[in-house]
């Protein structure tokens, strides 16, 4: 195979990279919102077993929660939930991925400071507008560092589909390394790999200009 056609096939798996890495982002970073204010009710029971649950996924390995989403309703329940491998990817990594978002949430939330929300309250502002008129922007500009890591991590670890045998890049290069007996393939998806991350790296810091005259 010529270099053009090993190129061509990478960027088909690339393709399927990229779109996991976008509906992933897409889905939990709301989803994490909401376990974010689910992990902070005033309901205890609600509390308790949302923050179990967060403990759960974060404290056990993507790879592991790919297996039990894909395999486990088949072989304990004999249940089959997805027909399609990609779809079971994109549920394991909005589920853990959204965790971790709502912890970051969290502590953003949490870091702005009380005399913010009280102010607010004072001026004659409804609950949900002292929240998003006042706080959301300052919690946007707290959280925007640990979320850009979390994100360039989501971009590499999409290369876990794989174990379940969703044809992304690192799939299509482990294929042509089979088939062809090809090693450089796989060494070439590095240069996708950093293109990609480069790319979320520079918009990261664009919004971080952005939003620089926050004091926080």
């Amino acid at each position: 195979m010529s270099f053009a056609e090993i190129t061509v096939k990478l960027a088909e798996g690339f393709g399927t990279t990229c779109l996991l890495f976008a509906l992933t982002l897409v889905l939990s970073l709301p989803l994490g919102l909401l376990v974010c204010f689910c992990s902070t009710s005033r309901f205890l029971p609600l509390k308790a077993v949302t923050r179990v649950f967060v403990w759960i996924i974060r404290g056990t390995p993507l790879m592991l929660q790919l297996f039990v989403v894909f395999y486990v309703p088949g072989l304990v329940f004999h249940v089959t939930l997805f027909t399609s491998r990609f779809i079971a990817a994109l549920v394991a990594f909005v589920i853990n991925y959204a965790c971790y978002f709502s912890e970051i949430f969290r502590g953003g939330i949490e870091g702005v400071p009380r005399g913010q929300y009280e102010a607010g309250r004072v001026l004659g502002m409804k609950k949900s507008d002292v929240f998003f008129k006042v706080v959301f922007l300052q919690v946007v500009k707290r959280i925007l560092a640990p979320i850009s890591n979390e994100v360039t991590t989501l971009v590499k670890d999409t290369s876990l589909a794989r174990v379940i045998f969703v044809v992304d890049l690192l799939q299509v290069a482990e294929n042509i390394l089979m088939e062809r007996a090809l090693i450089w393939p796989i060494f070439y998806t590095g240069v996708f790999y950093l293109t990609f991350i480069g790319l979320v790296t520079v918009a990261f810091r664009a919004a971080e200009r952005k939003l620089a005259y926050f004091e926080v």
